[in-house]
């Protein structure tokens, strides 16, 4: 009898043992809870008048930088709204971010990544040091939008000196900061002032600096530099254009300067806000992005080489002229809205490929054809701060055109109702992704990288792993759209059409037309640096070919056209 109330006692104090455990666990986390809350509360949303949240997503357990070679999987949590809430098509983003508490609710575990000590709220009376001259708070929200140029996002080093120089480099004469993270740019400000202490957070980078607040911007006039000596990013040449003089005279700006300049010109149009600058010495003209500018549409070049008087300049208005084009740093304003899916699709469309195969380039330009952000199967903060917004949402929310992923396996394949299979020439696929290794996702790997014996292993194991990906969607995938990078390189309107097509989007000329006009964006590797040596051996050469050879068949055994004669000779 004594053996059965000894197993009894002994029970008895375990269970006690583990129900104080419990309560001193409970006890804590409530406590955490609380802390956690009363740091972050703010006086201005009144969080119980907001419309209810179709869903936010929680935020991922880590954030994790981009390091060499490192790809986090985003692990996340959906919370749903108590009640229903419909979102509007035309909302911007977030579902719900019209409501300035609700964008307080976005940022609020947005910027929570990063640990805020109650120094980082400081007064804006405190001395800054910043090269140009603060102009004040103003109001930034879904309805006075203080700035309208582009965006920089850089949840770590936020200055306001690299916000003043992305913004100058771009073209535009104010700077403004927004949640201490965010870089807004115009060359005009389209809002009212707001009260000096609704901008209270301090960038993210520095200290003592007014870096905005909640639907807020601390703004700033960059440095002054004298006219023809400004530095612009993301200039280029459009071509040679032949145009009627009574289209011409459409055109919404115009500058006769005698003296005129290639350099003056981008620079007036940059400063009207305008992508394109339409030149012919002595005239200025600018203007967007229109089907009068389509690749297709160009001509010679030697047509607008030589001087040009002022006497043809100003012939008759039926006769057509040629003209050089330009596009400034300015983004057509058609071009950058973009937002979540406005209805939750119920079908998960992939974008695969190989690392290296050009993926970040595509999504850029399927959200420039769509106006829909991408999603990602993994979570890289490089890519989010560069403005790709459906890095943090959750995978299978539904809310992304479609979703970038490098997984090859059977069941992942299958989570997928459709696919883009992206594939690229295994060479360049393998350099690109070698060199985003060592120096992230726009730079170069050095000659000593390329002699190292990282590099062979790397080429013994990613080569196997470029077939079998392949292969792999090829077995597998449900429902395909094979796009070559090579092609889309070539062609680019017709393989976006194809695209747009897949993903069962009905898309306007213009939307296409800004595709092409900003297609490199920020997140195309130059092609300018590359190794001084061949880094491929005879024996790489050989296991890599065979690696097309068995993609190729695979991709004939499913009847689609082979890989591009340029891979290797047949």
């Amino acid at each position: 009898m004594v053996a059965p109330f000894y197993k009894l006692h002994c029970l008895l104090k375990r269970a006690q043992m583990l129900l104080l455990c419990l309560g001193i666990a409970y006890l804590m986390a409530g406590s955490i809870l609380l802390l956690q809350r009363s740091s972050i509360r703010v006086a201005q949303p009144n969080l119980a008048s907001l419309p209810p949240l179709w869903s936010l997503s929680a935020p991922p357990t880590a954030l994790r930088t981009a390091g060499l070679g490192m790809r986090a999987r985003s692990r996340w949590v959906a919370i749903q709204a108590a009640s229903g809430g419909g979102a509007k098509a035309g909302g911007r983003h977030w579902t719900a971010s019209r409501s300035l508490g609700v964008q307080h609710l976005h940022h609020r575990w947005f910027h929570s990544l990063l640990p805020e000590s109650p120094e980082q709220r400081v007064s804006v009376q405190r001395s800054s040091r910043h090269k140009g001259t603060y102009i004040g708070c103003f109001l930034h929200n879904a309805s006075d939008r203080a700035l309208g140029g582009t965006m920089l996002y850089d949840l770590r080093k936020m200055t306001s000196s690299l916000c003043q120089d992305t913004c100058s480099e771009s073209g535009y004469q104010f700077a403004g900061l927004e949640f201490g993270a965010e870089c807004h740019c115009g060359n005009r400000i389209s809002s009212p002032r707001a009260p000096e202490e609704d901008c209270s957070l301090v960038c993210r980078g520095e200290r003592g600096s007014p870096c905005g607040g909640v639907g807020r911007l601390s703004i700033y006039k960059v440095e002054e530099q004298l006219p023809g000596h400004r530095k612009f990013r993301n200039v280029h040449y459009r071509g040679c254009f032949k145009l009627l003089k009574s289209i011409i005279g459409t055109f919404p700006v115009y500058s006769f300067q005698p003296n005129l300049t290639t350099q003056s010109c981008i620079e007036t149009c940059t400063d009207k806000e305008l992508p394109l600058a339409v030149f012919k010495k002595p005239h200025c003209f600018c203007t967007w992005t229109s089907s009068l500018f389509s690749l297709n549409q160009q001509s010679d070049n030697q047509q607008c080489v030589g001087n040009h008087t002022i006497a043809s300049a100003l012939t008759a208005s039926t006769e057509p002229d040629h003209y050089q084009v330009y596009h400034t740093p300015v983004l057509d304003s058609r071009c950058k809205e973009r937002m979540f899916l406005p209805q939750r699709s119920s079908s998960l469309v992939a974008l695969s490929s190989f690392p290296g195969a050009g993926n970040t380039w595509v999504r850029h330009l399927i959200e420039l054809v769509t106006g829909y952000y991408t999603g990602s199967f993994y979570f890289d903060g490089t890519l989010y701060n560069r403005g790709f917004k459906g890095e943090k949402d959750y995978w299978k929310s539904g809310r992304s055109i479609c979703v970038k992923t490098h997984e090859s396996g059977q069941k992942e394949i299958e989570m997928f109702d459709s696919a883009i299979l992206l594939i690229r020439n295994p060479y360049r696929s393998l350099m690109a992704e070698f060199n985003r290794k060592c120096a992230g996702h726009l730079g170069h790997a050095t000659d000593a990288q390329w002699k190292s014996k990282e590099w062979p292993e790397f080429v013994s194991s990613y080569a196997p792993w470029w077939a079998s990906h392949a292969v792999s969607w090829l077995k597998f995938g449900r429902r395909l759209l094979v796009v070559h990078y090579e092609e889309l390189q070539r062609d680019l309107l017709p393989q976006l059409r194809l695209i747009t097509a897949f993903l069962n989007v009905t898309m306007t000329e213009e939307r296409f037309l800004c595709a092409e006009s900003n297609q490199d964006g920020h997140f195309k590797r130059s092609g300018a640096q590359r190794p001084s040596f061949d880094p491929f051996t005879p024996d790489m050469r050989q296991m890599i070919d065979s690696h097309i050879h068995a993609v190729d068949q695979a991709l004939q055994s499913r009847n689609f056209s082979g890989l591009p004669q340029d891979y290797l000779p047949r």
